[in-house]
């Protein structure tokens, strides 16, 4: 992977972290970048509070919590898609956001005809991708910023 792709990674899973905590007052545990093509998936772990964790162990609980991120991020992701396109470079298309309770799968079909498909797996895997090496942000325990699992710490 070029230099150029990990600063950028790197820069986004802050973006998004921080974007994140602007929105709901948590700080993400971790956040994973995936760049490839016209797709950008950032995934963050740990984003939802203990409240909310609590709440969606009932289907109702789960529904209340999908709908006041996608809600949330509806009405607040703007100045996230403008910190994408400044590091990138490119504007942001479409954008959608999806909480799924613990063990479910998200499919966002967007309306110029991409589907993403995301599966949160019930444990880790080894990392592989084919454009970007994942990043991890620097959590509250203090571990490290932009570790790539499949180098070591920087």
């Amino acid at each position: 992977m070029d230099t150029l792709k990990t600063t950028m990674a790197c820069q986004l899973a802050d973006a998004a972290s921080a974007s994140h905590q602007q929105r709901t007052g948590h700080t993400p545990h971790s956040a994973t970048v995936a760049m490839g093509e016209d797709t950008l998936v950032i995934t963050l772990h740990g984003a939802l509070s203990l409240a909310e964790r609590v709440a969606a162990q009932s289907a109702a609980g789960a529904a209340q919590v999908q709908d006041f991120h996608r809600r949330l991020f509806a009405a607040s992701s703007d100045a996230l898609r403008q910190e994408i396109k400044r590091i990138t470079g490119v504007p942001v298309r479409e954008a959608a956001t999806e909480v799924e309770p613990p063990t479910g799968a998200v499919v966002h079909v967007f309306t110029s005809g991409s589907m993403v498909q995301v599966f949160h797996l019930a444990r880790h895997l080894p990392v592989e991708t084919t454009d970007a090496e994942p990043f991890f942000l620097n959590d509250d325990a203090g571990n490290t910023v932009g570790s790539n699992p499949l180098k070591g710490t920087p």
